[in-house]
């Protein structure tokens, strides 16, 4: 089998997601700010923008773009009314309410009663013919998950926001007469979760449209599990390891390690690899064709899962009584591959990986990850993540999403001997100001492909800026960039650098 290389050549990029872009409506959007934002990457001679998922959220579970409602919907909160008015869809009355949001914090409640209005006004006013057919179409394409989107979407508000498999029996189990009455009694409500749906499709491909056309490609997140409490579950139960109750038998996690006496108990559904492998795996070609369609590339939330799951009995409180489960990734991967062609994955290959999961990866030509943050451990010679030991098809990052941020981490997080060994490597002591451009200019100078950034390294920032603390459930995903922060002479800086380290 031809393996084509996702990576094509020496390049960089920057991690920022959507709801950090500064803009008038207290959380980054599709509008006029990303714009800009793109604009900002191509001076300073980027080649990659990466985001996290686009999925739903929900203030009743953090925020976390990683716990979503839909494994194939967009954020209602990423629509923007600016470009709506610009592109003659709406009127530009809905602009003329104004409410003051903080610019470098995201209150979702706020947010989300304000964009709820929005939207709702944008629906009301929405007559243009010329659109209607478009419309249509979008919902013919996408119909394998837009409906089920929207009658989820409704019956869970019918029923207070509680999980699907407390609704009556004949919901929760899709009686096709009872969603029929669901259709019938709410279907201007359809069709408004619908349209949003198209508008927001519409306007992620315009600014898709328009990064690519300044040499920009989007990096998009897909993480392997969905959660118990979704409409991919409720539409597809038979594809998790589910109960007669339709709960979870068992439920994936990780092991015990050097980080955690007690792994990590995640609590999302495991799949049943023998019903998808009966199915020629169809749902998740739609769903990786779908990812393929928003984003150039998509980096794949715990890769290993496709080679081996630790699963964990539904009733347990952490992840200790667990054990490992073959998945059918070489069988997996030969059927989308042989569906839909080239692969353009990031593996997120991060942790203790075994050599099957490295074997599967190199199959199949699938980059991984490497981040700078872990590399400075006693073992520092032969640790893999350190700069001197990269392989060139990888991608390296001072650190992730989950990380605290390079000033962060040396000013909180590192011990003397921590300390010690990065002076030494760097051949110089240096402070915490310091610190973030010394792990840029690693990364850059890397033999990596591909080298990829934190917004919050570029600018230097400390621990108040960290996007996620994975053990905490509140306080995540609020941090945004200020506007006068993303300056000609800061993309100038980028620039210098990226062209001096072969990555223009």
């Amino acid at each position: 089998m031809e393996i084509r290389q996702v990576l094509d050549k020496r390049a960089s990029g920057i991690l920022l997601h959507i709801t950090s872009l500064p803009g008038d409506f207290g959380i980054g959007d599709f509008g006029p700010w990303a714009y800009r934002f793109a604009q900002f990457l191509q001076m300073a001679g980027q080649s990659y923008w990466q985001i996290l998922p686009l999925t739903p959220t929900d203030p009743a579970h953090g925020n976390s773009p990683y716990h979503s409602s839909s494994a194939f919907a967009l954020n209602p909160l990423f629509l923007s009314p600016e470009i709506l008015v610009k592109w003659g869809w709406a009127d530009p009355f809905i602009l003329s309410t104004k409410h003051v949001f903080s610019q470098n914090r995201i209150d979702y409640s706020r947010v989300v009663s304000h964009k709820q209005e929005l939207i709702e006004r944008i629906f009301k006013g929405f007559q243009n013919a010329a659109r209607r057919g478009e419309y249509e179409e979008f919902c013919q394409a996408n119909s394998h998950w837009l409906d089920d989107y929207a009658l989820f979407t409704i019956i869970k508000g019918m029923n207070g926001g509680s999980p699907w498999t407390l609704w009556p029996p004949e919901l929760r189990d899709r009686s096709d007469s009872a969603l029929a009455e669901v259709r019938r009694k709410h279907k201007s409500s359809m069709a408004k979760i619908q349209f949003v749906q198209f508008v927001l499709y519409n306007q992620w491909m315009a600014l898709k449209a328009f990064c690519n056309e300044r040499g920009i490609r989007i990096l998009g997140d897909m993480p392997i599990y969905v959660v118990h409490d979704s409409v991919d579950v409720w539409a597809h139960p038979e594809l998790f390891n589910l109960d007669e109750d339709k709960r979870p038998i068992t439920v994936a996690g990780v092991p015990p390690d050097y980080f955690s006496s007690t792994g990590q108990l995640w609590g999302n559904p495991v799949y049943r690899w023998d019903v998808l492998k009966a199915t020629g795996y169809e749902w998740w070609i739609q769903r990786i064709r779908h990812n393929l369609a928003l984003f150039d590339l998509v980096r794949v939330d715990h890769f290993r899962g496709f080679i081996g799951y630790w699963e964990v009995p539904a009733h347990e409180k952490n992840a200790i009584n667990g054990h490992w489960v073959e998945a059918p990734a070489w069988d997996f991967f030969d059927c989308i591959k042989k569906e839909l062609g080239h692969l353009p994955i990031i593996a997120e290959d991060l942790g203790v990986i075994t050599p099957d999961v490295t074997e599967v990866r190199l199959r199949f030509g699938f980059p991984g990850m490497k981040i700078l943050l872990f590399a400075f451990g006693e073992d520092l010679p032969t640790n893999p993540y350190a700069p001197h030991n990269l392989e060139r098809e990888c991608v390296v990052y001072t650190g992730t999403h989950d990380n605290n941020t390079a000033k962060g981490w040396f000013e909180n997080e590192i011990d003397a001997g921590q300390r010690k060994r990065i002076f030494k490597y760097l051949g110089r002591e240096i402070n915490a100001e310091e610190i973030p451009l010394a792990l840029v200019r690693l990364a850059m100078m890397s033999v990596a492909k591909l080298s990829m950034f934190p917004m919050q390294d570029i600018l230097g920032l400390g621990e108040e800026a960290r996007m996620n603390r994975p053990a905490r459930n509140e306080g995540n995903w609020q941090w945004r960039v200020m506007p006068q922060k993303l300056s000609a002479d800061l993309a100038q800086q980028l620039r210098d650098m990226t062209e001096i380290y072969g990555r223009i």
